[in-house]
Parts: structure tokens; sequence; C-alpha cells
């Protein structure tokens, strides 16, 4: 009898990317990262023994464990981690079923540097109304959960960005940045690989709002609107991008699901 604790590939893409969605673990072998280095989107690479050791930090907490195959390490780690109380569940297939899906996987190439607290240091412009919203939102949804933002005034960005280790984006000069016609956000979801097609459609809507192109796609007025309000309403940037966090759940959940649905009230004539 098959067990009860495995998600498949098909079950599990629908969850990335959502704010409620698993925290996933890659515990391949080394050998096995180093050939294939890729991740899935929003993983964590971690030992199997580490894993199962840690696994009290994660109690009540939704963990998907992946190994290569989907066999006796991520079993292993997932049965250890519902031992401290984690709902844990192995990837069934592992890594390579994922793949031969053609799901989609993280290129890490340009993933920085963790902290020792095992976060990623991000650091741009104060003031966020667009690409500066958008590109924390991908981050953190997709590549690093626990990604940190600094919004500092221009002419310091990059000054912060040596002096504390962070990763610079949106201003000109720097690899995470606008390239001709492309915003932030389409650089993103270009170089980490993340060609998924919600996210795809999602990076011309912010386009449009963010380079005064509407044309590009009937949304990005309205999401230009909505960012101009958030900018407005909070003077703290941190806040703004909390709120703001709401705002493109909400627009990567209808490009993936909602396209097609159209709204319209059809009021019964008076007699």
């Amino acid at each position: 009898m098959p067990s009860p604790h495995v998600i498949t590939p098909a079950q599990l893409t629908r969850r990335i990317g959502l704010p409620d969605a698993p925290l996933i673990l890659d515990v391949r072998t080394p050998q096995d990262a180093e050939a294939d280095p890729r991740l899935l989107p929003g993983s964590i690479r971690m030992g199997h023994a580490e894993a199962a050791e840690a696994g009290a930090a994660w109690r009540g907490r939704q963990v998907v464990v992946a190994c290569e195959r989907g066999l006796k390490l991520s079993q292993g780690t997932a049965a250890w981690m519902r031992h401290h109380g984690a709902e844990a569940e192995a990837l069934e297939g592992g890594f390579v079923a994922w793949r031969a899906e053609g799901l989609p996987l993280l290129s890490p190439t340009h993933i920085p540097m963790c902290d020792a607290s095992g976060r990623t240091l991000w650091v741009t412009r104060a003031r966020p109304k667009v690409d500066r919203i958008a590109c924390p939102w991908l981050i953190r949804r997709f590549v690093d959960r626990q990604a940190v933002f600094l919004f500092v005034p221009p002419g310091d960005v990059l000054a912060v960005a040596e002096s504390f280790g962070a990763t610079p984006f949106d201003v000109e000069g720097v690899f995470w940045s606008h390239r001709g016609p492309l915003c932030t956000f389409d650089v993103m979801v270009e170089e980490f690989g993340l060609g998924i097609p919600a996210l795809q459609h999602l990076a011309r809507i912010v386009r449009g709002a963010d380079t005064a192109a509407p044309e590009l796609a009937p949304e990005a007025a309205g999401l230009l609107a909505a960012s101009l309000g958030l900018s407005r309403m909070h003077r703290d940037d941190l806040a703004q991008l909390e709120a703001g966090m709401s705002l493109y759940d909400a627009f990567f959940r209808w490009c993936r699901d909602a396209m097609e649905e159209t709204h319209n009230w059809p009021g019964r004539r008076a007699a």
C-alpha cells in the first residue's frame, strides 16, 4: 500500500507561489545536487540528517521533502519531521519526477548568498511604486520566503549594498535592473528561470504599469492605480510592501486561474 504521506508533483505545483505554500526542503545528496543544481521554486537545500534534527522548528507547519527519487531520504526525513510535530510529506518521485514533468525549476546562478540566518538580503530605493514591490513579492514567493528588503534613499543604495552585503535591485548600473524594454520584474522572471505562464503574463502587466505602457495589458492601468494608492496610504515602505504582497497574490491567482472568468450584474428591470 502506498504511503499516505506523499504529494504528487501536480499537487505541489498548484501550491507554489501561494501565501500558504508549504515549506519545501531539498534533501538531495551533494552528488545529485551537483549533477543538476536547479531547485524547486521556493525550496531550501538541507542535508537529510540536519533536516530531521531541525524538525521541531517546523512543528505544526506543512512541509514537503524532496530527494532525488522520492525514496529513503525524503521518506525518512518526512517521517522524522512528523515525529517532531510537522505536517510533512514526501514528494512522489522526487526531483526526477518533477523535472520529467517539465515543471518549473529555479536557476541558482544569480541567487545571492544567504546571511548567517539563512536569508538573502536586498536593497533598493525608498518609496516604491510598482517594480520595487513586484520584485520582493516574486522573491518571497518563488526564491526565498525569508528574504529581507532594505529601502534607502536612491543615492545610498550602492553604498548600503557594499556595507551590508546586500544585493541592489531596480537601480541603474546593477545586474537586477531594467534591460531595454524589460523592467526589473521581467529580468528576475527570466534570470531565475521561472517560465510559468501565469508569471509571464503578470510580467507584462507589471511592465505596462512600470514603464508607462498600458497598451501591453488592459490590467496594467489598474495595477498602477492600486500601486500609487498604496504608496499614498503607507508612509512606511515595509508596511507598503506587506500590503502589496496581497495585491500581487491576487493578480497572480487571476493570471493563473481566473482570466477567462467575467462578471456582470444582470439586474431585473422594474415592472
